[in-house]
């Protein structure tokens, strides 16, 4: 008798912060490459279906989407240390029409191709945030060192123009409050970025996973 190994669970563990923040930043320009390619090839696989060569070009895009979250699967697993299986159903053994209707009757399939096309709008959230929150910590971090190379050798809130401004920023003794606040924004910060790589982690195990 064959003993047959069971698959390991699916699994999310907090996330590293650098791992999270690299595939947070990462979600924008692949959410853009798949959403552009995926409806594209499938724009021009609906429109010349009537020529049959719509379906050599949608099966072509269906295997496409396949292995892309197969991909996504495992940066999933390298970044953010979210083991995902693979939640394709068995294909039977038989011809390739058959194989071909229960690949796309498995709902796998379609959620494969929802999370692709969704990580475009939550890439765009993600990379605000992220580069919002670490811009701006940083930024107040290292003011008392970058004001005196600014113009006229001050930092002036909200404007350039000292007449203007709310106050400035001329001496390293007048920075350090802004120093401050930016230690709390950069814990602020590592807090948010693992927060939302959990959050991911959690969204694609439940898209790219088996279902509960």
């Amino acid at each position: 008798m064959t003993r047959t190994e069971s698959p390991a669970p699916a699994r999310t563990e907090r996330p590293p912060m650098l791992g999270s923040l690299g595939y947070l930043l990462m979600n924008l320009p692949l959410g853009i490459f798949w959403f552009s390619l995926l409806v594209t090839l499938i724009a021009v696989s609906a429109g010349t279906a009537i020529i049959w060569v719509g379906l050599a070009t949608g099966a072509f895009t269906v295997l496409l989407w396949r292995g892309a979250a197969t991909i996504e699967r495992a940066r999933a697993h390298a970044m953010l240390g979210s083991h995902i299986p693979e939640p394709y159903r068995e294909l039977p053994d038989d011809r390739q029409s058959v194989r071909w209707k229960a690949r796309l009757r498995d709902t796998a399939t379609w959620k494969d191709l929802g999370y692709l096309l969704v990580l475009l709008p939550a890439g765009i959230v993600e990379f605000v945030l992220m580069v919002t929150a670490w811009s701006t910590s940083l930024a107040l971090l290292g003011l008392p060192i970058y004001y005196r190379f600014l113009p006229s050798g001050a930092y002036h809130f909200p404007t350039y123009e000292p007449d203007h401004a709310w106050f400035t920023v001329d001496s390293v003794a007048t920075a350090l409050p802004f120093a401050a606040a930016g230690v709390l924004a950069l814990l602020l910060a590592i807090a948010l970025t693992r927060a939302l790589g959990a959050a991911h982690a959690r969204f694609a195990l439940g898209m790219l996973g088996r279902a509960a």
